[in-house]
């Protein structure tokens, strides 16, 4: 699948940094003698530090030491093979899991403020209940003291979806087309940050050869412009900025984050077609433990797209793929009450827009989705939060396990 490819390999990758603290839900947390780093930790830092100091290392412990589980001591600690498994709940393909086995350099405690991660390597598979399958296998690394990082993935899957048209389809919208993607698909990123800043420049290049099939027949009037197995290639450009205090649940800070993909013959692939896509995040920090979050994101294709990778609308509640157009936009705000302890209350909601033709905009459609959750925070070191959410929109009521932020980036 191409272009989104590089996407679901560093969410997944991210995930693995979160996802590990379940393995470690039956086990007694390591008792180190070592001193945990440092939160205070500034973002333009090479690498956060070995060690705190002797009153910052009692702080910490003493603020661990509440009574209520906490594996901020295993964060720091663990590190080497670890098995991931993750329950998957997406409504588009049913319930079902991922698993797999991770490798990591060092303990996942040490990444804080983006910077100091640990090299990670994945290999697993996932399947859900209406036949869903995949293999994958990706490596996030860094390089010169934080200041490259590269990105690999490789993915082959069979996903089945329902097809509701690009933009506005009053005959898909009710009586949508079920069709399965086998892709098979590699990809490679490279990112360098900038001096001293936060910026990262980044490029990319994703190759797939996909192969498509409907349940209905081929003569179908509503069927999408497409052949039987598609291969796209291409480069695409990136520019980040991340001030975010952690990547698990962050409380304060930007995310911002701009990319410009160019497909064609030239780069392995049968059509020439552009994607643009833009996603800005900040959080903010309130009194009375209030956190406010404001998510804003925006996509575009342009010439001959394959139909499957015209951007959709992707928030809670929203079935993936379910509204598609050949340029996307959505909003959504989440604010987070920390009301008691380590327990936290939070609500949702956002909206979406997909439509065809970006000077009339034609055949537009529009979904609203919201929803409320909990949390629990299961290392108060580094401000990691788990839990679930509930989300509701006017096609589906869908639940969510969440490990650090909903909107997590690597």
């Amino acid at each position: 699948m191409s272009s989104t490819i590089l996407n679901s390999a560093a969410g997944g990758l991210a995930f693995v940094l979160t996802l590990a603290v379940q393995s470690a839900a039956a086990e007694p947390e390591p008792q180190s003698d070592k001193a945990a780093p440092s939160d205070k930790a500034s973002p333009s830092d090479k690498a956060a530090p070995d060690k705190a100091t002797p009153d910052e290392a009692g702080e910490e412990e003493q603020a661990d030491s509440d009574g209520w589980p906490d594996l901020s001591n295993f964060l720091d600690e663990k590190y080497g093979f670890l098995p991931i498994v993750m329950p998957i709940t997406e409504p588009a393909v049913g319930y079902g899991a991922v698993g797999g086995a991770a490798f990591l350099s060092k303990p996942l405690g040490a990444a804080r403020e983006g910077l100091g991660r640990p090299n990670i390597t994945f290999v697993g598979g996932l399947g859900t209940e209406n036949g869903t399958w995949g293999t994958m296998a990706g490596d996030m690394r860094y390089w010169l003291d934080d200041r490259l990082q590269t990105l690999a993935g490789v993915l082959y899957a069979s996903v089945n979806l329902d097809f509701h048209g690009i933009g506005k389809d009053s005959e898909l919208n009710d009586h949508p087309l079920r069709y399965t993607l086998e892709p098979a698909a590699a990809a490679l990123k490279t990112r360098y940050r900038i001096g001293d800043t936060l910026i990262w420049g980044g490029l990319s290049y994703a190759f797939a050869s996909t192969k498509v099939s409907f349940d209905t027949p081929e003569e179908a009037d509503t069927l999408p412009d497409y052949e039987n197995t598609t291969r796209v290639g291409g480069l695409t450009p990136s520019a980040t900025y991340d001030s975010r205090d952690t990547m698990f649940t962050p409380t304060r800070g930007t995310f911002v984050e701009a990319s410009y993909g160019l497909f064609g013959k030239a780069l392995g692939g049968q059509d020439s077609f552009q994607r643009a896509g833009l996603t800005a995040i900040q959080y903010f920090e309130l009194p009375a433990k209030l956190y406010l979050g404001l998510r804003g994101d925006a996509g575009a294709a342009f010439g001959d797209a394959p139909f499957y990778l015209h951007p959709y609308v992707a928030m809670r509640g929203v079935p993936v793929m379910r509204y598609q157009g050949e340029e996307v936009a959505q909003l959504e705000a989440e604010v987070r009450w920390q009301f008691w302890g380590r327990f936290s209350l939070l609500g949702f909601g956002g909206a979406g827009w997909a439509w065809n033709d970006f000077e009339h905009l034609e055949d537009k459609q529009d979904v609203f989705a919201g929803g409320t959750g909990f949390r629990y925070e299961i290392a108060r070191r580094y401000g990691l939060h788990m839990g679930v959410d509930v989300a509701f929109s006017r096609d589906t009521t869908a639940f969510y396990v969440q490990f650090g932020s909903a909107w997590m980036r690597p």
